[in-house]
């Protein structure tokens, strides 16, 4: 394994320790973040474009919305269009959760980026955006 990816796996792993400490305090689990982030901002997104935008497979989309809903944090409602489509919208609980989450996620950005100038920044997100894209075009091609 190279060290860049030798590092980004570190840092992620460090990343959900940090957040999965944080984050139960709100009664939720790490990978739980981004689904309530993107339901957030894409009410009434389909289980499946969830998974897509999220890069996790449909069955763990599914069961964590499961867990999801059972816990009050989102609402899964078929499509009036296709009624075999989940659609998820968060709840009032999760809305009301949101700026908390927010603030983990950011306070776990500044730590991890504490010292990096603006430039630095703008240099890395540029980079690991093309290598995302690589990727995830590297999962399209199987």
């Amino acid at each position: 394994m190279s060290d860049i990816i030798r590092d980004i796996t570190e840092i992620s792993r460090c990343g959900s320790q940090y957040k999965g400490e944080q984050l139960a305090q709100l009664g939720l689990k790490t990978c739980h973040a981004s689904y309530l982030m993107e339901i957030c901002h894409c009410p009434g997104i389909s289980q499946d474009k969830l998974s897509q935008r999220i890069c996790i497979n449909k069955s763990n989309v599914a069961r964590q919305a499961a867990i999801l809903e059972e816990a009050g944090f989102i609402l899964r409602k078929p499509s009036p269009g296709d009624k075999r489509v989940m659609e998820l919208y968060p709840t009032e609980k999760t809305l009301a959760l949101l700026p908390q989450v927010h603030q983990i996620l950011q306070s776990w950005e500044s730590l991890v980026t504490a010292g990096l100038s603006q430039e630095e920044m703008d240099c890395i997100c540029a980079v690991l955006q093309r290598m995302k894209r690589n990727a995830v075009a590297g999962l399209s091609a199987d």
